[in-house]
């Protein structure tokens, strides 16, 4: 797919400034957790754009797990949910400045705690989605639990009840739509009838809390349309 041109728009509800913390979208107003994050215009339409600030929380390639699935994103202010849908479309590139690594890593965060030092999260890595690798393609979507359960302990424990495969691709969008009662968490790709991805038993600590767009290491990422239930 060819990628359109994208154009930061000047506007009167967005804080401006290096230091800005907080910004206004489609009626929700969020503020920043070690994100950057702009109001741009794609193809014709506004939208979110975030990657994750490297100042502001750095990582270390040499020990990848202990720095990686941090609370990266843009939070949703006044929100909390023990219970409930949240969908979204997202769109992922990678940075010029990548690394090898990077797989266009974007998603949720939801029943984030006001400190954001817990939270649930379902994520995808687009680049998996059509790799010629069975391997990688079974790692395209990703549930963690922070702080104590990200994917590399989740990959190790378990028997891969945590990953799963999507037919997903970078530069395209993709319709996400979480749905967590409970214990349980289901998500839908582009609004599909049946679940892509079900998480039976999730291991996080927080009861509820807001929702987060959140992206990772060599992520551009772009969100659209987002709806609470």
């Amino acid at each position: 797919m060819k990628q359109g041109k994208c154009f930061l728009i000047a506007l009167s509800f967005i804080s401006l400034g290096a230091q800005a913390q907080s910004l206004e979208f489609e009626g929700h107003e969020f503020e920043k957790s070690h994100v950057k994050a702009s109001v741009v215009e794609l193809d014709g339409e506004k939208a979110i754009r975030l990657e994750r600030d490297l100042q502001s929380l750095p990582f270390d390639p040499d020990r990848l797990g202990e720095t990686v699935d941090e609370p990266t994103f843009l939070k949703l202010k006044g929100v909390d949910l023990e219970n409930g849908k949240v969908e979204v479309k997202v769109l992922s590139r990678l940075l010029s400045s990548a690394p090898p690594f990077a797989r266009g890593f974007i998603g949720l965060a939801f029943r984030v705690t006001e400190d954001n030092s817990a939270y649930e999260s379902i994520y995808l890595r687009p680049t998996n989605g059509r790799a010629e690798d069975q391997f990688r393609r079974n790692h395209t979507i990703q549930y963690y639990a922070y702080p104590d359960h990200k994917f590399d302990r989740l990959r190790a424990e378990s028997k891969g009840e945590f990953e799963t495969y999507a037919d997903i691709g970078l530069d395209e969008w993709i319709t996400m739509r979480i749905e967590f009662q409970g214990k349980s968490a289901k998500l839908f790709l582009n609004e599909q009838e049946a679940a892509a991805f079900l998480v039976n038993e999730m291991l996080g600590t927080s009861k509820s809390g807001s929702i987060g767009l959140w992206v990772d290491i060599g992520t551009e990422g772009y969100f659209k349309d987002l709806v609470l239930y």
